[in-house]
């Protein structure tokens, strides 16, 4: 049990109605998991608000009520808070009730477009082989040291981050490395949350239908940088011209990386192969098993963090030589018919562009690209022309394909797509809805050779139609029908 009044700490408070020296049992901001002694947050989201489920909460024995806006009717017994953000005193109250667990491990937020997950993941699977106790909140899982749970989200709720962060105390976690989302950050996710650091990836087109427009979204990522205390760091992509709007009014301790501008950790592609990367990164060469231009970059940060964590650069060379990719990020397989499958998480035009690039670097003329790609339903419709024409432009045959729909008509989204293609390209593109039918098509039309790429949707194990969730998993899909052509 907890004292109302000392995880009020830190909260913006406008007014309290009631005891603030009730005891606590727990928090929500779902009045469905609201039992006897717990305060219930009503957040205001953007379907449904939470206000509206008030007095369900107190009619499940609710002892404290935190709101934005006070109910007409007060019951008696009951204590009220009224704050200006929800959000934010969800997140603070959070950090109260587990007692700050972020100030007792090193934590560090990465955020951008692209490579979130791979960075983050890089960095706990390094630090693990280092010898440290490391926790991992990321769009794939959730780890706390070997202990492994299904994420949700990209950035969880307020108080899932802070439960996995305290459960990381007890367990003796001495870094833990965090995806940041444009979401999680707009809705106070992270607010109460002591940083050692902060990433900067990348900033390309996405998530415009929550943000509307692309300066609200590069601000939102800004205001991650902004929050950062003077005794932590920002680490900033210099070759993406974003970078320096990161640092503009930090607080922390400023650092670049780049493989092309000036900065302060440097790296070169001497090799980029389908079995890796040859980089030389501050004059010294590494071998690392990733693959991609987009993934020297994630190398490079990668480097960097490490460094400025305390690790030794040739120790962290050692490691990332040693490193493994990421679940659906370029990961690949190749058949008994040596066709080339590759499934990649690239769900926006530069991801998408980045990843057929890296394909294109790597193959020969000879070989034809045949990629599988869609876009999800219920958000940002103005990216589906432009990953049409980036797939055609810069692959030999593509398959347009239903994504995750969601409550939208596929057959809709995939007339957005085909709206991008040029008429020139109009031959080398077929649009086929179900999607197992498209990598099935995709690997019958290949040959000896060939490389499929598979975009979208990388380690999901579902597909998301019309409110339900049903099994689909990309890799065992393409693995799938590959063995059936060798029979």
């Amino acid at each position: 049990m907890k004292i109302l009044r000392d995880i009020l700490y830190r909260v913006s408070i406008n007014a309290v109605v009631g005891d603030t020296g009730v005891s606590v049992r727990n928090i929500h901001f779902d009045s469905r998991k609201v039992s006897q002694g717990d305060v219930f947050v009503a957040i205001k989201g953007s379907l449904v608000d939470g206000h509206g489920y008030i007095e369900k909460a107190i009619a499940q024995k609710a002892s404290a009520i935190v709101c934005e806006k006070l109910p007409q009717v007060l019951i008696d017994g009951i204590t009220y808070v009224e704050v200006d953000n929800s959000n934010k005193a969800l997140a603070v109250l959070a950090s109260n009730y587990y007692e700050s667990p972020s100030e007792n491990l090193k934590l560090v937020g990465v955020t951008g477009t692209n490579g979130k997950t791979t960075v983050a993941s890089l960095l706990y699977q390094l630090f693990k082989k280092a010898g440290y106790k490391v926790g991992l909140l990321s769009t794939v899982k959730i780890l706390v040291d070997n202990k492994e749970y299904k994420a949700t989200h990209t950035t969880p709720d307020s108080l899932t981050i802070n439960k996995y962060l305290k459960e990381m105390n007890v367990e003796g976690v001495e870094f833990c490395f965090m995806e940041v989302s444009s979401h999680g950050i707009h809705q106070s996710r992270t607010e109460g949350l002591l940083f050692e650091g902060g990433i900067f990836t990348n900033l390309s087109h996405d998530h415009l239908d929550y943000h509307n427009t692309f300066a609200e979204y590069r601000d939102v990522k800004k205001a991650f940088f902004d929050k950062l205390p003077s005794s932590a760091f920002a680490l900033v992509n210099a070759d993406d011209k974003n970078g320096s709007v990161m640092l503009q009014n930090t607080r922390a301790k400023k650092f670049t990386y780049a493989l092309k501008s000036y900065a302060d950790y440097k790296a070169q592609i001497l090799e980029n192969q389908l079995g890796g990367l040859l980089l030389k990164v501050d004059d010294n060469e590494v071998w690392t098993k990733l693959i991609g231009s987009f993934n020297a970059y994630n190398v490079l940060a990668i480097y960097a963090t490490a460094e400025l964590l305390g690790l030794e650069k040739f120790e962290i060379l050692r490691l990332i030589s040693d490193l493994e990719s990421v679940s659906g990020r370029f990961q690949y397989l190749i058949s008994d018919e040596k066709i080339t499958a590759v499934v990649d998480y690239a769900h926006t035009p530069d991801a998408l562009k980045n990843v057929l690039e890296t394909i294109n670097s790597i193959r020969t003329k000879n070989e034809e690209l045949i990629t599988v790609v869609g876009c999800g339903g219920d958000r940002d419709k103005t990216k589906r022309p432009k990953m049409g024409h980036i797939a055609t432009e810069l692959s030999t045959k593509v398959i347009f394909t239903s994504d995750n729909p969601r409550s939208e008509n596929p057959e809709e989204i995939l007339k957005d797509i085909e709206k991008g293609v040029e008429p020139y390209n109009f031959k080398k593109s077929l649009t086929i809805a179900d999607r197992a039918q498209a990598i099935k098509t995709a690997c019958q039309l290949a040959q000896p050779n060939d490389i499929i790429l598979i975009a979208g949707k990388g380690h999901e194990t579902y597909q998301e139609i019309k409110g339900e969730r049903f099994e689909f998993d990309d890799f065992k899909t393409v693995q799938k029908f590959l063995k059936q052509l060798q029979k």
